[in-house]
């Protein structure tokens, strides 16, 4: 037999990549070199502890295990190579190259062994997959449940950052098996250690991202958070920057710490830690190092021995170990004097702070842009109210951030700071209207405005009811759509039937017959605008009763001048503020005399109402019948002497009824047609007498 064997194109597992190669077989050992970097793996034969060969993707596959733990894996053979390798493996490693497949049943239930370095999931005796444990970047608990995390591979395209097990709980007392899980993987792991005594610690900080409670132990190359949930290890190379901003109230403080990776729970990532501190809470803090090492470590940054505000010492310890600067707010001040914006950005409410550099939003979801990566904003009115207003800002990506329900008072002063950036500003030139609007209602009480809305709402149902009486006989006209392609032919087809109803005025009824239909339709648009006036003056009848003042308004016209004496040269909105303020002030029992008031208004009010709208309805019965009375007078004469004689002739059997009523008989209704179109639209009728005139074989019938 050969001493050694060779095998070109062989694959090596390495951390999820496949890279190609050759492998030699020798007395020796094991070689591989790598075809792309030129590296070399040796496995000397002493070391090897066992053979196997399995299936896989790239046809067969070959792992060797050594005695200390190590995992070697080599894709990339043929099935007819299986006996070369079994024979070699006898005679110079002393080996049995074992065959052992993968098992296939896509069951996620099963048994988890740990060998030195790797961790196999297995189904019966069959490994399922396999996780080489120097590949775990992280592990972290939950109830039941195992969560191990692994390090990024750039030269792969696509990496596996995680995997879930869950730990079913177990009859064992003093045995937590979730524990005893996570212990097997990471005294293998490649995770941080918490090697030796840590720096400093800070106990039980309220931390807003993620959310909970954490004991914060300073390493000096990692931040370990403890919580009662979870733990993270963010090593300080990932902090990008520091920020430290004082809340609204003045009485707390936000430190944020932006990351790059983020940390991960689950499918969550946090990009921002938040922590919030109150600046009445004090600490004094003893580094775990002696006076040389900090001086020489920090170069006077810190000492030692340093107490203070409890932010003071995090932010402190956090720059001098991160070597960062920590960015606080600018020059910016709001229209309360804060240095930041209350506002809501999605569902959440939270607190906007123009930087020198950017915008930050705190806290959920954290929000840090730059002025660099901005490429405008924009102010835009509120979509529910006219007290608040939003800001948006679109990123040169095409990213956009609403930041909604800011109060009006603050735009004057972030106009002016967004200007003072030269940040490109999509709506230049809106603030002086925008500013006119809010010093429009920047003096007006909440009361005073929620009652004068109030009385608003009632006139405006007042005002939409009688339109709704008004508008009763005329719900055709109203819903006539507006087609502009068809409104020019309409026009035309009018004015040349009005050219040919005049020419042939003298012809008989049949041809005035066939003239009506264009003539009724042009008569009912051009009178329709003319028909809408008066109804919508319904509502503003003179001689209809005022409507009762409330008791706030009795009370301000009662005390209107007594303020303007008390109060020199003051202006109506200033007025108007103090009123506000007077009545607020005022006692319950006086309010209440303004209250009785008040009713006793409503009462007259409504009183004089029922005595209004019963004379209304006299009255326009009266004006019905003196238009009825119109009509008869204006028809045609041959159509009157026609009716007359369809009266007489129907009317002998009952001589008792007057002349006068002879238009309300049933005979003269159904002798002609046209006349019940012509009694609803008194208009179109009176336009139908004047330009047809009764022919002279009409008025020869009506003589007879």
């Amino acid at each position: 037999m050969a001493d050694t064997l060779e095998f070109n194109e062989i694959y090596q597992e390495v951390k999820g990549s496949m890279n190609d190669g050759r492998l030699r077989l020798s007395r020796q050992g094991v070689i591989f070199k790598n075809s792309k970097t030129g590296k070399v793996d040796n496995i000397q034969a002493s070391e090897l502890a066992e053979g196997v060969w399995r299936r896989v993707a790239l046809g067969h596959g070959l792992k060797l295990l050594t005695k200390n733990g190590h995992v070697y894996k080599y894709d990339g053979f043929r099935e007819s190579e299986f006996d070369k390798l079994s024979d070699f493996f006898k005679v110079h490693y002393r080996l049995e190259l074992a065959e052992k497949d993968l098992c296939v049943k896509g069951w996620n239930w099963g048994t988890v062994r740990f060998g030195g370095q790797l961790l196999s999931f297995d189904i019966g005796e069959q490994p399922v997959f396999e996780i080489p444990l120097s590949n775990v970047s992280q592990c972290t608990t939950g109830k039941n449940e195992v969560t191990l995390e692994f390090h990024q591979n750039d030269d792969a395209e696509v990496s596996l950052m995680e995997v879930r097990f869950y730990v079913p709980p177990t009859q064992e007392d003093g045995v937590d098996p979730v524990e005893a899980f996570a212990q097997n993987v990471l005294s293998k792991a490649d995770v941080i250690q918490a090697t030796g005594d840590a720096i400093c610690i800070f106990r039980e900080l309220q931390c807003l991202t993620p959310r909970g409670r954490y004991d914060i132990r300073i390493y000096p190359t990692f931040l370990h958070l403890h919580g009662k949930t979870f733990d993270y290890k963010i090593p300080y190379t990932t902090v990008l920057r520091l920020f430290l901003l004082p809340h609204k109230d003045q009485r707390q403080m936000f430190f944020v710490i932006s990351l790059d990776p983020p940390i991960k729970q689950g499918q969550t990532r946090y990009h921002f830690l938040i922590l919030l501190f109150s600046k009445d809470e004090d600490i004094s803090l003893t580094l775990n190092m002696s006076e040389e090492e900090v001086e020489k470590r920090f170069e006077g940054r810190l000492t030692k021995n340093m107490s203070g505000s409890l932010y003071e010492m995090v932010s402190r310890v956090m720059k001098a170990l991160v070597n960062r600067k920590i960015t606080v707010p600018g020059n910016f001040q709001g229209h309360s004097g804060a240095q930041c914006i209350t506002c809501s950005y999605k569902a959440s409410s939270g607190l906007l702070y123009p930087l020198e550099r950017g915008f930050i939003y705190v806290h959920k979801p954290p929000v840090h842009i730059r002025f660099d990566e901005i490429s405008f904003v924009n102010f835009a009115r509120g979509t529910t109210t006219t007290r608040s207003f939003d800001f948006e800002i679109e990123t040169k990506q095409g990213t956009q951030y609403t930041f909604s329900s800011i109060e009006r008072e603050e735009y004057g002063k972030l106009f002016d700071f967004v200007n003072a950036k030269k940040l490109n500003i999509k709506n230049r030139g809106l603030k002086e209207g925008m500013k006119q609007s809010y010093d429009e209602y920047a003096d007006s009480d909440e009361d005073q405005h929620d009652a004068y809305l109030e009385r608003m709402k009632e006139e405006g149902k007042i005002r939409e009811e009688n339109a709704n009486d008004s508008s009763d006989g005329s719900g055709e006209e109203t819903d006539e759509s507006f087609n502009p392609g068809e409104e020019d032919d309409d026009v035309a087809e009018e004015f040349d039937s009005n050219a040919s109803a005049s020419s042939s005025s003298g012809d008989g009824d049949s041809d005035r017959d066939e003239k009506k239909p264009a003539k009724k339709a042009k008569l009912v648009k051009d009178r329709k605008p003319r028909k809408k006036q008066p109804e919508s003056k319904k509502g503003k009848d003179p001689n209809a009763p005022k409507r009762p003042m409330s008791a706030y308004m009795l009370w301000l016209n009662a005390s209107r001048e007594r303020i303007k004496s008390d109060h020199p040269g003051i202006s109506i909105t200033d007025l108007s503020k103090k009123a506000g303020e007077l009545w607020k002030a005022m006692s319950k029992e006086k309010k209440e005399e303004w209250d009785r008031k008040a009713e006793d208004a409503r009462r007259d009010y409504e009183k004089a109402m029922k005595e209004y709208s019963t004379g209304s309805r006299a009255e326009s019965s009266r004006e019905r019948l003196k238009k009825k009375k119109k009509k008869q007078e204006k028809q045609p004469k041959g159509k009157a002497e026609r009716k007359g004689a369809a009266k007489s002739s129907s009317s002998s059997k009952s001589p008792a009824k007057s002349t006068n009523e002879s238009f309300k008989s049933k005979e003269f209704v159904s002798s002609d047609e046209s006349s019940s179109a012509e009694s609803k639209k008194e208009d179109s009728e009176e336009e139908g007498a004047a330009s047809a005139p009764p022919s002279s074989e009409d008025s020869a019938s009506g003589s007879d």
